[in-house]
């Protein structure tokens, strides 16, 4: 199994804070109690990951829940290990991670996403990504 970041379990908990909050009368939503509960186990530990298959069902039922939300793939339809790279220049991914991705574990796929948000060098990450964001709002010219 693989392992969850402490980054996720925040996310997760944010997420459903968000679609749950808790009010006055009512304590945390199941979701952010069961989520809350290994952070907080983390937290104790100075552990900053938590193997999927260590987590109480209902804690990896919310993490999934709020998986469900996040984008499936860092794919910008930029793929230069197409021809021939062995990491790609738009989305940072590995040969292997881009070929093997829809096999892969959500688990998995949330660890490649921290690496390549932690490097930061995919132009995913750069003025190009913010381009085709306003390309896209943008009508097209006459």
């Amino acid at each position: 199994m693989t392992a969850i970041h402490i980054t996720d379990i925040e996310a997760a908990i944010n997420h459903w804070r968000q679609r749950a909050p808790a009010c006055d009368r009512m304590g945390l939503s199941p979701q952010v109690q069961a989520l809350a509960e290994v952070y907080a186990l983390m937290v104790y530990r100075h552990e900053d990951a938590v193997e999927e298959d260590a987590l109480p069902l209902d804690a990896l039922s919310a993490w999934m829940g709020w998986y469900d939300t996040t984008p499936d793939t860092p794919c910008i339809a930029i793929c230069s290990t197409s021809q021939g790279d062995d990491l790609c220049k738009g989305c940072g991914r590995t040969f292997d991670e881009v070929q093997h991705w829809p096999a892969m574990s959500p688990a998995d796929k949330r660890q490649v996403w921290r690496r390549i948000t932690l490097e930061h060098s995919a132009w995913r990450f750069n003025r190009y990504a913010e381009r085709a964001a306003e390309g896209a709002s943008k009508p097209p010219a006459v």
